[in-house]
């Protein structure tokens, strides 16, 4: 964490109102294998991998490093709250599931849980979703199908989908050729159109990009009134330009800010890289909080 790190003048007004819809708790090195190790053991064979504290290393030449944090959930409101960051999304189950649950309990104005599609048999899923609910520990789920090696419109995610929306919570799905070293066929961004069409009342969040099918994810965006776009795992230098033109004309109501702490980025670059986005002055407040209140079902502040 830097200590002399301030935001710009054109994000103080916003401090403290920020939602980050894709945070984790930091994690010291040693335990990279036991966060990823999964993901890592997929594409073990490609040699390298095993090299990297994450499995898309190579993207990241500069990630946030933790090998001296002791307390993951300090640790985390340290940065955010340097950064302005009010609240921030959390998976709740996985490595530091535990942590990450008390989080929401004992922060419930700072952290909400969502809970990570780990599985590959439909009813352990919708299981899985439901105790959360039960708990009231998630406002949203996730899914990452190039990990699972399912594809977005396969059968076995339509239940999944048919409990979002009985819960009433929005599915964050990873869309575009993935990062780690595993197959893109899961993810390609066509694949979310019949899925919008079967569930005509899902709110599904396109997650990490959607490269290189970014014009055909805006075409999607202004079809379905439940499709949205953020900006996870993107330093804000790298926001695609077409997302951005998108965002000052018509999709306003459609982008939601996303960072990637502890996993690639720092809050601290996300935030310094920020004041260069050529949103408009109007973009800006939907897109740091505004519209992950509405995807999320938080109050307004």
């Amino acid at each position: 964490m830097t200590e002399n790190f301030s935001l710009s003048p054109r994000l103080e007004p916003y401090r403290g109102r920020i939602i980050d819809t894709m945070m984790g708790l930091p994690h010291v090195e040693a335990e990279s294998a036991q966060v990823y190790g999964s993901f890592i053991d997929k594409v073990a064979d490609r040699g390298e991998s095993r090299q990297w504290a994450m499995p898309a290393g190579y993207m990241f030449s500069n990630p946030p490093e933790f090998s001296g944090t002791t307390d993951p959930v300090e640790t985390a409101l340290e940065n955010m709250n340097q950064c302005g960051v009010g609240r921030a999304v959390i998976g709740v189950n996985g490595h530091l599931g535990k942590q990450a649950q008390d989080a929401v309990r004992n922060f419930p104005d700072r952290f909400l849980g969502q809970v990570a599609i780990t599985d590959t048999d439909p009813v352990s899923n919708v299981q899985l979703i439901e105790d959360f609910v039960q708990q009231g520990l998630v406002t949203s789920v996730s899914a990452f199908p190039s990990g699972l090696g399912i594809p977005i419109d396969d059968a076995r995610m339509y239940p999944i989908y048919a409990a979002c929306v009985k819960y009433g919570l929005p599915i964050f799905v990873t869309c575009g050729v993935p990062g780690p070293r595993l197959p893109l066929a899961p993810q390609k961004v066509e694949l979310i159109d019949r899925v919008m069409y079967d569930f005509p009342d899902l709110t599904f969040v396109m997650r990490h990009g959607a490269e290189p099918w970014t014009d055909l994810a805006i075409k999607l965006l202004l079809k379905w009134p439940g499709l949205y776009y953020s900006t996870s795992a993107f330093a804000p230098k790298y926001y695609p330009e077409n997302i951005i033109h998108y965002g000052n004309t018509r999709g306003a109501n459609k982008l939601i800010y996303a960072g990637y702490y502890p996993m690639g980025l720092s809050l601290q670059r996300i935030f310094t890289e920020m004041e260069e986005v050529p949103f408009e002055p109007e973009v800006w407040e939907k897109f740091l909080f505004r519209n992950a209140q509405k995807v999320l079902g938080i109050e307004s502040s």
